[in-house]
């Protein structure tokens, strides 16, 4: 968890719990649906105002009576929230008016004898502001009326909620505390796969606590949910996501908007543990979440879950990976591991290869030593004559990292055939490794050569028809 201080938002269902975290943070990282128990596990990100920084958390509605077991962890997980947080936020609803629930929810908050805030959102207009009076019945000092939807009084909330939270650290440690951030900071590693494959099960092992709720009904997760956790002592932040299936059979609303921030946090992260079901093998709906963390130019480990469901024998993980590396040549590079995120089998190996991954993502490789390893793989294997010209191979450099991006230039691009670009891929790999990430080659005419190659272009054919017309 953050050291930051904690603030709780908590309520029952559809009082805009969400609307308002997001408004907090700046960011739309909470799903908003206007549909109750939209909201299951916490959600945390950071929030500052006035020059301090605080975690705002998202929690899904309190309830009386759950109906389901999800809705049963859902009660926990608020729960948890309220006895984490420094600052709670008790949201109620001014459209609806008082419900007998707040005031089973304003029992719940006294018992836990924290800081807390009465917020009345809806608030829209002056009518509904004036209305909001009957919400002093509860008993909390202080509130506040705003909107949480059109931005109302939140400057004036977040003011309250600076007031209310434990005192500032010194300057000194503060600064100490974020000066062991590496340059680029932690590593985002984004845990992602098709529905029900063990994704929540991980990263509540990795924590030791039910942080995520983890049922067997596709769908439980909906938000992703971002949590920092120390790897041989240093930080990585783990993105838990919900399950990605074929964009055919994705239901339209709150299931469409879990896919689209899962795909987001991809797009965010440097690494992405792919989890797989060892049950029910390597299927086209892996292959399609491989395929957008590949497109997406992101480092991955592959995670064969659930193996220890697996009948083995002293040859099942080498059977399992010559059918994998024959039905997904594309990951020949790509590291896999065989783990249970149940028993917790491998799952330490799964956050160190993570860590390994994104440090290969963003090494960078000396200009002279890379010519070398191209000088010499071209020397070997020169490319083969096209229409009767001879591809030439000048020099090469790194570009970039984050993914590493090699600009190779060469007399002309057309002529270098897709196979032989994957030979010098192959060779730069073998040199230096890049186990488990992707590297771009990017093939590029030397200026010199580009300017010669357009001024011997043939003129267009056109040019003669249109004269031919005229005559």
């Amino acid at each position: 968890m953050p050291s930051l201080p904690v603030v709780a938002i908590v309520g029952r269902p559809n009082v805009g719990k969400s609307t308002l975290f997001n408004r907090l943070i700046g960011e739309r990282v909470a799903i908003v649906e206007d549909v109750p128990g939209t909201t299951r596990d916490r959600v945390y990100a950071t929030a500052d105002w006035n020059g301090r920084d605080f975690t705002v958390v998202d929690t899904g509605g309190l309830e009386l009576e759950p109906g389901t077991s999800i809705e049963e962890r859902v009660q926990e997980q608020a729960r948890v929230a309220i006895q984490e947080a420094d600052v709670i936020l008790f949201l109620v609803d001014a459209a609806v008016g008082l419900a007998p629930l707040d005031y089973e929810v304003a029992d719940r908050l006294r018992r836990a004898s924290k800081p807390t805030i009465l917020v009345i959102n809806k608030a829209d207009n002056v009518r509904r502001e004036a209305d909001a009076v009957e919400f002093y019945a509860l008993g909390f000092e202080p509130s506040i009326t705003v909107s949480a939807q059109h931005g109302r009084n939140t400057g004036d909330l977040a003011d309250l909620i600076v007031e209310s939270l434990p005192p500032a650290p010194p300057s000194g440690q503060a600064d100490a505390e974020s000066a062991g951030d590496g340059e680029l900071g932690p590593p985002r590693v984004a845990v992602v796969g098709r529905p029900n494959t063990g994704k929540s099960t991980f990263i509540n092992r990795v924590l030791g606590q039910e942080r995520m709720i983890v049922s067997e009904v596709p769908g439980t997760t909906r938000d992703p949910i971002d949590t920092v956790i120390e790897v041989d002592g240093e930080p990585m932040v783990l993105v838990d996501t919900a399950g990605i299936r074929r964009r055919g059979s994705i239901d339209r609303g709150i299931e469409r908007y879990s896919v689209l921030r899962a795909m987001k946090a991809i797009d965010r992260a440097d690494v992405a543990v792919v989890m797989t079901d060892a049950v029910e093998g390597y299927t086209a709906q892996d292959a399609h979440v491989v395929g957008y963390v590949l497109d997406a130019g992101k480092g991955i480990v592959l995670v064969i879950n659930k193996w220890d469901a697996v009948e083995k024998d002293g040859h099942t993980a080498d059977d399992w990976l010559k059918v994998l590396r024959r039905e997904a040549p594309y990951l020949a590079w790509a590291d896999i591991v065989f783990a249970s995120a149940l028993t917790g089998q491998r799952v330490e190996r799964i956050l160190n290869e993570a860590r390994r991954v994104a440090d290969e993502r963003y090494r960078r490789v000396p200009t002279a030593d890379l010519n070398r390893v191209v000088s010499e793989a071209v020397r070997e294997h020169p490319p083969s004559h096209v229409r009767n010209r001879l591809p030439k191979v000048l020099y090469a450099t790194q570009a970039s990292a984050g993914p590493p991006t090699f600009v190779i230039f060469v007399n002309d691009p057309e002529l270098i055939h897709f196979s032989y670009k994957r030979y010098l891929e192959n060779r730069i790999r073998d040199a230096y490794g890049f186990l488990g990430t992707p590297i771009r080659l990017i093939f590029r005419a030397r200026p010199s050569e580009e300017a010669a190659r357009r001024s011997s272009r043939p003129r267009r054919a056109g040019t003669s028809r249109t004269k031919r017309r005229r005559t």
